[in-house]
């Protein structure tokens, strides 16, 4: 590996062990005391008595909600050292949300979104405050409380050495993704266009986690890394000059891509958090979490449900 690759593989590792707890996150990390809940992130929220009595009767006995996450989707969820502690836009949002809705929220860490996903759908967790890609095909078992939108583009090294502008310029390379994304499924696509347009197939690199599917690019074992812009643009920013984003501003196979809370299908709790979040939108707490976290360009107006149409 050339002095240049070490440099940005010593800086991305910094940030990587950052985002996935110091090594792989553990398969579940159960119950966060309340000391390792993140605190003064935004101004205290006032308890909102009509929310709160929404909630679902076992919601209210048990004074707490359980929040999963993947602990390796920064600026929005960074898993601390312990595996069990979470910073993060989300987690400030799921801070601010907690105490309008007059409960406790606390964050169960799990390996993978498909984990998250089936914990939800089966009751195992009460939500993931996400934010997680809303397709339809995730909304058969789940529904999505959108609070973000976001846009999917390419990680690549400084000076973009493949001249990737789009999804279409990447036949014949290297491209890592996170396994079970819809990036993942977007860039295998692509790779069946390719072959039926008589070029070379794309070599998709599935990683579990966004810092090892990074960390793939500045190693030089992937030409690119296709994930979603908020958490890319934290990467390029911890790679210090030697990375760069690519192929924003195009679709790159994805329509309109929102992004938000995930809870069963149907749940009570859908619209309870809907509201929860509209409120800290309303009086915005939202908008100074999105600003700190460097995602403004990230922000919606108002949250929706179900807000994909593909």
């Amino acid at each position: 590996m050339s002095k240049h690759a070490t440099r940005v593989t010593a800086a991305l590792l910094g940030a990587a062990l950052l985002a996935a707890g110091c090594g792989a996150n553990p398969e579940e990390a159960e119950g966060v005391l309340d000391s390792q809940q993140p605190k003064g992130t935004t101004a205290a929220q006032a308890k909102d008595q009509a929310l709160h009595d929404r909630l679902p009767g076992k919601v209210k006995q048990a004074g707490k909600l359980v929040s999963v996450n993947n602990g390796s989707f920064p600026p929005y969820e960074i898993a601390g050292p312990d595996g069990r502690s979470l910073t993060g836009a989300a987690a400030d949002m799921s801070e601010a949300l907690g105490q309008v809705l007059g409960v406790k929220i606390e964050h169960v860490t799990v390996d993978g979104l498909p984990s998250s996903l089936t914990g939800i759908a089966s009751g195992r967790y009460d939500f993931a405050i996400g934010p997680v890609g809303d397709f339809r095909d995730r909304q058969k078992s789940n529904d999505f409380v959108d609070w973000v939108k976001e846009f999917v583009v390419f990680a690549v090294p400084k000076g973009n050495p493949n001249k990737i502008g789009s999804l279409t310029d990447t036949c014949g390379l290297k491209i890592s993704v996170m396994a079970g994304g819809s990036a993942e499924s977007v860039i295998k696509g692509q790779s069946r266009t390719c072959a039926e347009e008589g070029k070379p197939k794309i070599n998709v690199q599935s990683y579990k986690d966004q810092p090892t599917s990074v960390l793939a690019v500045s190693s030089g074992r992937a030409d690119a890394f296709f994930s979603s812009q908020a958490p890319l643009t934290y990467f390029v920013d911890q790679a210090g000059g030697e990375l760069e984003l690519a192929g924003k501003g195009q679709s790159n196979g994805f329509d309109d891509l929102y992004q938000g809370a995930v809870v069963a299908k149907d749940s009570p709790l859908r619209d309870v958090l809907k509201d929860g979040i509209q409120k800290l939108m309303d009086n915005g707490a939202y908008d100074k979490i999105m600003d700190k976290w460097g995602t403004s360009d990230n922000k919606l107006d108002q949250a929706g449900v179900n807000l994909a149409k593909s």
